[in-house]
């Protein structure tokens, strides 16, 4: 019989120690420490394969096959399709949409190719009514209720489909680890055996993950680096709009977002993400609008700011959809280079839509958007921006510049703010809006007011 080993595990971070310490000397956490007991390896099981090396140049590379899932959004974001033998984590907030928009990929490929829907969180029967309101023919998806990982193994290399989704990794559970499921060996062991399962039969697999309280996937950090595609579903589950997003991916670009629509139905793709994210009519105060790129998508967002007279020690800075420090420094270069009084004012950013924008491109239409707000001035009507703020107030380069001004031209910008370095790279645009250079946020704001 085996012999039984404790270790103590950090439940935030997955750092591992031999005792239990009250505080994490990885991530800081108080308390998070858990212990585990597991059974320790036979030397039979212990023993080293003989392996060989092969050299680099005598690798056979073929192409890489991947399979559309007829889901042009989620195509767009994997890069073109599936990959045989990928592990794919998908993660998000309760009821975002990612056990549906799996089902809805399991539908459109179960009758070409066999699938497999491993569920642990609800039982067939539960599974069945979902799929009946969302698809048009469910009798060729396999549904497995199990939650114990060697049965999902051995059920998997019996009948060897092509597809598997797991939902979710925090449900499966190894009788080989003595922790309860959803710890963090226990993550850590499913995720790796059904790494191994992945790439030894060809088998694609999609895991549902959880998140924790501030948004981030659930479980050690070691999970995100073993599998090849991490997809994070963002936006407000009260709102109908969702946007997945590649944070990354070894087989495709890690900036690409797709855009969907939730509707009783499931989930649908949105064509034109301009349009959904860009409010009807004139701007108003406060408004600004930011031509931004993701990945090889340019779209229009529409960024809105609040600047409201503040009666306490230290005003409210507070930004959704936008990085927190990122709002702070351009809140502080436009009272310091473009001498705006922001210091009793409570700020308030929001991008519309629920989408988030990391680019530093956006920070022009912030910082536009912002300056509205305060001198309670509309900006100039129908017009884009987009720039990276310096330090010193300046415009920096952009990239993508070309793709910007061609989706504002699709949707009648009349005129486009842009660093001045992307203006004369771009030159003149027949037919197309105004370009309006600006080699600084205070040209920048004589130019929009």
């Amino acid at each position: 019989m085996a012999k039984l080993h404790s270790l103590f595990t950090c439940g935030e971070c997955g750092y591992e120690a031999h005792k239990w310490l009250g505080r994490c000397p990885a991530c800081g956490a108080w308390n998070s420490f858990i212990e585990e007991r597991f059974a320790g390896r036979t030397s039979e099981s212990a023993r080293a394969r003989e392996v060989a090396s092969t050299r680099l140049a005598d690798v056979d590379a073929e192409a890489t096959v991947r399979t559309p899932t007829r889901i042009s959004e989620l195509d767009r974001v994997l890069g073109g399709g599936i990959v045989a033998g990928s592990l794919v984590l998908v993660g998000g907030e309760p009821g975002i949409g990612k056990s549906t928009l799996l089902l809805q990929v399991l539908g459109n490929l179960c009758r070409d190719h066999p699938v497999l829907l491993v569920s642990g969180e609800e039982s067939a029967a539960q599974v069945k009514l979902r799929a009946d309101r969302l698809l048009s023919d469910v009798g060729a998806v396999e549904i497995l209720a199990e939650t114990a990982l060697e049965p999902v193994l051995a059920a998997i290399r019996k009948s060897r489909p092509e597809l598997v989704v797991i939902d979710s990794v925090q449900t499966l559970y190894s009788e080989e680890i003595g922790s309860v499921p959803g710890s963090v060996s226990q993550v850590r062991e499913v995720a790796g055996r059904l790494m191994r399962l992945a790439k030894e039969e060809e088998i694609s697999v999609f895991l549902v993950g959880h998140v924790t309280k501030e948004g981030v996937l659930a479980g050690p950090r070691v999970l995100e680096h073993m599998v090849d595609t991490v997809l994070q579903f963002e936006g407000d589950r009260n709102l109908t709009y969702r946007v997945l997003r590649s944070v990354k991916n070894r087989f495709g670009s890690t900036n690409e977002i797709g855009v969907f629509e939730m509707k009783e139905s499931g989930l649908e793709t949105v064509d034109d993400p301009s349009a959904l994210f860009l409010a009807e009519g004139e701007r108003s105060c406060g408004s600004s609008i930011l031509a931004a790129l993701e990945g090889s998508r340019s779209l229009l967002i529409e960024v809105q700011a609040l600047v409201a007279g503040s009666g306490l020690a230290y005003p409210k800075l507070v930004g959704n959809g936008i990085d927190q420090r990122r709002l702070a420094m351009i809140t502080a270069v436009l009272s310091r280079r473009a001498g705006l009084n922001l210091s009793s004012s409570d700020i308030f950013v929001n991008v519309a839509g629920g989408m988030r924008v990391e680019e530093p491109a956006a920070d022009l239409a912030v910082a536009l958007a912002i300056a509205s707000a305060h001198r309670d001035a509309p900006p100039r009507g129908k017009t884009a921006c987009f720039g990276e703020l310096s330090l010193t107030g300046d415009l920096r380069f952009c990239i993508g510049a070309e793709r910007r001004v061609d989706e504002a031209v699709k949707m009648g910008i009349e005129a486009v703010v842009l660093p001045a370095k992307n203006a004369a790279v771009l030159g003149g645009t027949s037919g197309g809006p105004e370009l309006l250079p600006a080699g600084n946020l205070s040209l920048a704001l004589s130019l929009m007011f």
